[in-house]
């Protein structure tokens, strides 16, 4: 209670406050490196290098803007979903001068941007798009907080903070409806076991989006007790936790059969009752943006299937993608 009663009160604290304004009428927004980034208008030539922040920018309505997009959209699993979202994106007429992991900084400064979007961590990229006077705003996404500042900051470095502030109130809503639904579900509450694709053994500890997903859906996440957001453990470790309910990020090289029909964890209470699941489509699912709360019903449903058996996850991708961003994306 006393956590929900402090978000609620950071939300309407951002809500109240509006665009931040300098008193020499700039725009500016803290990022994830507590850096303030100062802008004279919304940015209207945006390269965003981040997959999961360039998803926030279509749900603002602010697309337009963008002018050069991360490597990462063409040729992968997302490039019908961006296609479907923007024509230039199908025509393949946007430039990619970069990624999470590389920044082609004279690209990026052909492009003439007036805000950058990348990853917080690509310190030497920022420093040299920071050298040649770019707005630079770096994203570090680790819980479903910092999901709902990234929206709302991007609102307001794009001018769209009206819209920001009613996607955040609408998830915010949503995930309070959906917790109040599986609010007297069966206690203990399952024990989950998250399965990152770079390895079985790779998973998440306690401050990680990964935690908060497995918590919001009414169960309790294995790793829960150790701090790290990312690492990998060893297969002792989870025998001796044994899992009731493995959740796999989705997979191209690696199905629930697979683990299934591995003897190193034929033991695991998961694998034994063939509780072993697979997330979907990433672009639908992706928690690291504000479709988290799609992903959330879907572990509920795989931890509590008797208490939720009348979810239908389509028809919730489908209501989730027409608020989000506007439309029927197919």
């Amino acid at each position: 209670m006393k956590q929900l009663l402090r978000n609620m009160f950071i939300f309407w604290a951002v809500i109240l406050s509006g665009p931040i304004h300098s008193a020499a009428g700039e725009i500016e927004a803290a990022d994830f490196r507590g850096k303030k980034i100062s802008i004279h208008a919304p940015a209207r030539r945006i390269v965003c290098l981040i997959e999961s922040a360039l998803s926030g920018i279509y749900m603002l309505g602010a697309e337009e803007s963008v002018v050069g997009i991360s490597t990462n959209i063409y040729g992968s699993h997302v490039m019908g979903y961006y296609a479907a979202l923007d024509k230039r994106i199908a025509q393949k007429q946007l430039p990619a001068p970069g990624n999470w992991d590389f920044v082609n900084i004279e690209s990026v400064l052909s492009l003439s941007p007036d805000l950058v979007v990348v990853w917080s961590h690509q310190e030497e990229s920022i420093a040299a798009l920071e050298d040649k006077g770019l707005p630079v705003y770096g994203v570090f996404i680790r819980t479903f907080d910092d999901i709902y500042k990234e929206i709302t900051d991007l609102g307001i470095l794009t001018g769209k903070t009206s819209r920001a502030q009613f996607l955040v109130s609408q998830t915010r809503r949503e995930m309070e409806i959906f917790s109040q639904q599986i609010k007297h579900v069966s206690h203990p509450l399952p024990r989950v076991y998250f399965m990152w694709s770079q390895g079985m053994l790779e998973t998440s500890g306690k401050n990680s989006s990964a935690n908060d997903l497995i918590r919001l859906a009414g169960g309790e996440n294995v790793c829960g007790h150790i701090e790290q957001e990312h690492m990998v453990v060893n297969m002792e470790n989870v025998l001796a936790w044994n899992p009731e309910v493995i959740v796999m990020w989705h997979n191209v090289s690696r199905d629930p059969d697979d683990v299934i029909h591995d003897p190193l964890w034929k033991s695991v209470s998961a694998v034994k009752n063939l509780r072993v699941h697979e997330l979907p489509d990433p672009f639908m699912c992706d928690f690291w943006t504000l479709k988290f709360q799609f992903a959330v019903k879907a572990v509920a449903k795989w931890c509590h299937p008797e208490a939720l058996t009348e979810l239908n996850l389509d028809a919730e991708s489908r209501k989730m993608i027409q608020v989000l961003y506007g439309r029927d994306i197919k």
